[in-house]
């Protein structure tokens, strides 16, 4: 039992204790932030020493990299995008800097930390209208490429000059020079694809099965060079006669001349050295066959750029002229109507027009446009 002396003492002590007791504001309460709300620096690592390297292949997110001066029989390098890239995408041709296990040795993983502005960019999409979820899709074929090998077969299957053309426009839009590649010149003449051609002084080559391939591997010395082509006209097999070891599978043409896809992702495979040559040999960008090429990514002027032959005859049309078939006062109509460019190639480029706008095909065919073309 507690008396009222002791209940005096206590009120006593407890006023004391009162008497010490420091007030307490905002500073002196330390909340601790949650994992996702705690600030990041700003400061991100330089990585001054990074290791220049070379992307050859990509597979669902492991890249293979080669670096710098390597020769052929180095070891490749396998690495991963690093986080701080953001959402930069890393393909086929891309100039990079790498960390990490570069050795590669089995298991050794590097990590791609900065991506080398790139020289060129070729791209494509899956169609040509802008308006469509196809169009708005961009695909880049590949970087850095210095040179476009469009590969066309002169027979089984027939050459496809408007999809030639769209190769072309990709091309000049990207600022990669074009070279075609007529394969299987044994079946047929390359007379009829070059006279469509002519005005362009456009570089080719004649390739027949037991023929030599010197003029093409000079051709492609020292460049990167991405070969696009429809199934079927004798791409891989061509890739395997440039780089034996490429061991690219080999499609067998149907006898309605529609070729499986043979190829089904891109791959730099560099070229063997010549004999006697201390020059770079070059490399080659083998890709999948494709059944279109999409240009919703070129926009409507750019488009004339794959037709230098008709460039001259623009300079008189009216302002803002959309060059389309209706248009009366167009002057592609009378410059094609005096011999002064062939109707062909007008012909193509209208329909690459109304094709971009979304439009129907003017011809009334009943096939899709990569068939068409």
């Amino acid at each position: 039992m507690v008396s009222s002396g002791d209940r005096q003492e206590l009120s006593e002590d407890e006023g004391t204790a009162l008497a010490t007791r420091r007030e307490y504001d905002e500073d002196d309460v330390r909340v601790r932030p949650g994992r996702s709300s705690r600030p990041r620096t700003r400061t991100r690592p330089q990585h001054s020493d990074a290791k220049d390297g070379f992307v050859i292949a990509v597979d669902r997110g492991r890249y293979t990299c080669v670096s710098a001066g390597a020769g052929p029989d180095d070891p490749t390098v396998t690495a991963m995008r690093a986080r701080e890239l953001g959402r930069k995408s890393v393909v086929v041709g891309d100039r990079v800097g790498l960390v990490g296990d570069t050795s590669g040795a089995a298991g050794a993983l590097a990590r791609i930390v900065r991506i080398e502005p790139r020289r060129s960019v070729l791209r494509r999409t899956a169609e040509d209208d802008a308006s469509t979820a196809e169009g708005r899709l961009e695909r880049v074929v590949v970087a850095n490429a210095d040179q476009l090998v469009i590969v066309s077969a002169l027979a089984d299957p027939p050459p496809r000059t408007g999809f030639i053309d769209r190769c072309l426009v990709a091309a000049y839009d990207a600022g990669i020079e074009p070279l075609l590649c007529l394969t299987k010149a044994d079946l047929a003449g390359p007379e009829a694809v070059l006279d469509y051609y002519t005005e362009l002084e456009l570089r080719h080559v004649l390739i027949r099965p037991d023929s030599p391939l010197d003029e093409l591997r000079s051709l492609l010395a020292g460049r990167i060079s991405v070969l696009v082509g429809h199934s079927g006209v004798g791409k891989s097999t061509l890739v395997n006669r440039l780089v034996p070891e490429a061991d690219r599978a080999v499609g067998t043409v149907s006898a309605i001349g529609r070729g499986r896809h043979t190829s089904t992702s891109a791959v730099a495979l560099r070229l063997p050295a010549l004999p006697d040559a201390a020059d770079d040999p070059g490399w080659i960008v083998d890709t999948p066959g494709v059944r279109s090429f999409g240009l919703a990514h070129v926009s409507a002027e750019s488009l004339l750029h794959g037709f230098p032959d008709l460039v001259e005859a623009t300079v008189d049309c009216p302002a803002n002229c959309p060059h389309t078939v209706d248009e009366i006062d167009c002057a592609l109509t009378a410059w094609v109507a005096d011999g002064r460019a062939d109707p062909r190639r007008l012909a193509s480029y209208r329909r690459l027009l109304v094709s971009r706008a979304g439009e129907t095909d003017p011809r009334g065919e009943a096939h899709s446009r990569g068939r068409a073309e």
